[in-house]
């Protein structure tokens, strides 16, 4: 039975739900206005009167929280909480609710894309043969990359969350060794890692892969030292968060060939600004923040999303990640 005394608004719903998804199960509980993208500038006008608030991307800082009277609760479309200033809302006690491990399976599998593509070359030599090279060549084969078997490679772990470990099972699966780097490596699964300190992975390491949260301890952790610390010729995978890594360091990196190649699916500011030397760079393979995006991923969120604002709407609370 929908709440008449309740009233939610959704900031950002278009990247979620893309045309093929929609919020009817909710809407069924309350009435809901969504909007496809809200500019920061409207993101108070469009928030306000709604003891509900839903989220993605546009923030909410503690200067909207306290403009927001009517605000009960803020639910995030998303793993990461960062959009939201947690503390302000815990102050007012307004509980901030996540989806958790939604997108574990999807955003693995593209580390594994990432991975398979730089050890074969698949998306560049097929643009070859569309290009007629294979039919103009003398000979039945040729290679554009170096073709590399993953068995005995090794591939690095910074954090090790369900993303990560489930990246270490499809790991292992390819006889790859494993290493990780995590603060808290104990009650961990043993699923044939090694934990080692930070210096050793990246200077042991093939492929670094990034699976940690974006903090005040995170933040810019991939820089100037700790890319002189890697393995030279080895990859850089980012799925996590853009901040993690110092952009300029890493162009030096590529540049300097002391890294071989970076696949990033995250930037610092998305979309990127017109002057991130990044895209432009020399090895990197970026893709605009689309590993969470499957279907299957997006039915997740919509269904616990769905069930975090029920539950809240019932009395209860799930998935709440401040302290009100």
């Amino acid at each position: 039975m929908k709440n008449p005394d309740l009233t939610c608004c959704v900031l950002d719903a278009e990247t979620t739900l893309s045309n093929d998804l929609t919020l009817r199960a909710l809407e069924e509980r309350v009435s809901v206005t969504v909007y496809d993208r809200t500019p920061a500038a409207q993101t108070v006008e469009r928030a306000k009167g709604h003891a509900i608030v839903i989220t993605n991307k546009v923030v909410l800082t503690r200067e909207i929280v306290g403009e927001l009277p009517d605000l009960k609760a803020v639910f995030l479309m998303s793993t990461g909480t960062n959009a939201v200033d947690l503390q302000a809302c815990a102050e007012r006690g307004i509980p901030v609710c996540n989806i958790p491990a939604y997108s574990t399976t999807s955003v693995a599998e593209l580390v594994f894309a990432y991975i398979l593509d730089w050890a074969r070359g698949v998306a560049k030599h097929t643009a070859s043969v569309r290009a007629g090279d294979w039919a103009r060549s003398s000979d039945f084969c040729y290679t554009l990359t170096p073709q590399r078997e993953l068995a005995g490679l090794t591939l690095g772990l910074i954090g090790f969350g369900d993303i990560a470990q489930h990246v270490a099972k499809i790991a292992r699966g390819f006889e790859m060794n494993v290493l990780v780097t995590t603060p808290n490596p104990d009650g961990k699964p043993d699923l044939g890692q090694q934990f080692v300190p930070l210096k050793q992975l990246l200077n042991t390491s093939d492929l670094v892969s990034l699976h940690c949260p974006l903090n005040a301890e995170t933040g810019r952790m991939m820089n100037e030292e700790t890319f002189s610390w890697m393995k030279k010729g080895s990859v850089l995978i980012n799925t996590s968060r853009g901040g993690l890594v110092d952009e300029p360091a890493l162009v030096t990196a590529l540049d300097s060939g002391s890294l071989h190649a970076a696949y990033l699916d995250v930037l610092s500011t998305e979309p990127p600004a017109a002057s991130n030397p990044l895209p432009g760079a020399a090895g990197t393979h970026i893709t605009p923040h689309l590993a969470w995006a499957t279907r299957a991923a997006r039915e997740r969120l919509v269904e616990v999303l769905t069930a975090n604002v029920v539950v809240w709407m019932e009395g209860g609370i799930q998935n709440q990640v401040n302290g009100a």
